[in-house]
């Protein structure tokens, strides 16, 4: 673990997805087909969280602006998907605007809760819900710790990248997962893990 607690993990398809991005940017359509098909699945829990039953046409719009402007990104996997995220949340922020009313995790499906078989606080205690417990808890949690805790488990986002997607800075974003997934723990009971500090989530087995 890093000196701040952030272990120096990377998401498992990231090598991958950074090959596809870059023959995308080729022009590649098959290749810009498996970026979306290695990205869309936790973008869109990600939206489900802060839109609800709104997430698949946010989502719509979000990859007709990542189409738009692919041949503006630089950077490797892991970044792609910190990109594609901020261009999610804004538009996901534009219709709540429109709507008037504030982001709210709402939702998650039973596949965006992959999660490694580490034996750390928030680890246990999402090893160990279902996807409706997930929906009433982490719906529960104070927004900046929903958003957070989000975006580092659904998304697959380390603190640094989370961080860049809410435009804060990382010790709060990785505080703010932490108290969210150890509140998570908490809640649910969680016995003989770890204590030790937030940890980087949402890397595929």
């Amino acid at each position: 673990m890093g000196q701040g607690g952030e272990p120096r993990r990377t998401h498992a398809r990231d090598e991958e997805l950074g090959m596809a991005v870059a023959r995308a940017q080729e022009g590649d359509e098959a290749a810009f087909a498996v970026a979306y098909r290695l990205v869309q699945p936790g973008l869109l829990g990600y939206l489900r969280g802060l839109v609800g039953d709104e997430a698949e046409d946010v989502a719509s719009d979000a990859w007709l602006e990542i189409a738009r402007d692919l041949g503006r990104f630089r950077g490797d996997g892991s970044g792609f998907r910190g990109w594609t995220a901020t261009i999610a949340r804004h538009r996901a922020l534009d219709l709540l605007r429109r709507q008037k009313v504030r982001p709210r995790p709402s939702g998650l499906e039973q596949d965006m809760l992959e999660l490694p078989g580490t034996h750390s606080t928030s680890d246990q205690a999402l090893e160990t819900i279902s996807t409706a417990e997930a929906l009433t808890l982490i719906g529960d949690l104070p927004r900046d710790q929903a958003e957070a805790v989000l975006l580092r488990v659904v998304v697959g986002l380390d603190g640094p990248s989370a961080a860049r997607v809410l435009g804060k800075r990382p010790g709060a974003v990785r505080t703010a997962a932490y108290r969210g997934l150890k509140k998570l723990a908490d809640r649910l009971g969680a016995r003989g893990v770890t204590d030790d500090g937030p940890t980087t989530l949402g890397e595929s087995r």
